[in-house]
């Protein structure tokens, strides 16, 4: 025979299943912790809006560098092509000095014979070329004085009686300049110092 509830006094609880249990600590530890992306942004001041005053100064200045750049831009391109258009025949004409070479090597020759046509014939060429460099802005490179090695190759040295060392004893092949740009460096014989002039072997007794 079976007892009542109000007889036995045992009132039935009533039974939660496990999962409602799981899913209620769930979302209670949801909420306690909290959003940290919310929490993030209720940290950070709000920055504070330009006034039109400020935003129409920002842009201005703005404008003024982007100005001052494009005009910097425009200089820097016109000195570059300034640049190759004053060296852009310095090729060409490096590979005309051995020719020049050449011919004032034969210049030299004639000069025995100055009353022949052929060496008034090559002055006057020789007169020509000259023009021709100096219009293109080729000017020899001074080779008196004290050898330089930014403008000088010394092929040889040489004692010399009263010279100082260093000093340009001859020039062997000429050094030119296109503008400011050395072309070809001067082939120079430079002097050098008593001491270094190699003493004679003495005879023996």
């Amino acid at each position: 025979m079976q007892e009542s509830d109000q007889e036995t006094g045992v009132v039935d609880e009533e039974v939660v299943p496990e999962q409602a249990v799981n899913e209620g600590e769930a979302s209670e530890a949801v909420e306690l912790e909290g959003n940290p992306k919310e929490d993030e942004s209720d940290s950070e001041e709000p920055k504070e809006a330009l006034s039109p005053e400020q935003e129409a100064a920002k842009w201005r200045e703005a404008a003024i560098r982007t100005a001052a750049d494009l005009d910097n831009y425009r200089k820097r391109m016109a000195r570059e092509r300034a640049d190759d258009l004053r060296y852009a025949k310095g090729g060409l004409i490096e590979e005309l000095l051995p020719v020049f070479d050449n011919f004032l090597m034969g210049l030299q020759m004639a000069e025995q014979e100055q009353d022949s046509m052929i060496y008034k014939g090559m002055a006057m060429v020789k007169g020509q070329l000259d023009d021709f460099l100096s219009a293109q802005g080729v000017k020899e490179v001074n080779s008196q004085g004290v050898f330089d090695p930014n403008y000088h190759e010394a092929v040889a040295e040489e004692f010399q009686q009263g010279a100082e060392p260093g000093e340009i004893l001859f020039v062997k092949r000429k050094g030119y300049m296109l503008h400011d740009r050395l072309l070809r460096a001067a082939a120079v014989i430079v002097a050098k110092s008593a001491d270094e002039e190699p003493s004679e072997p003495q005879e023996e007794e």
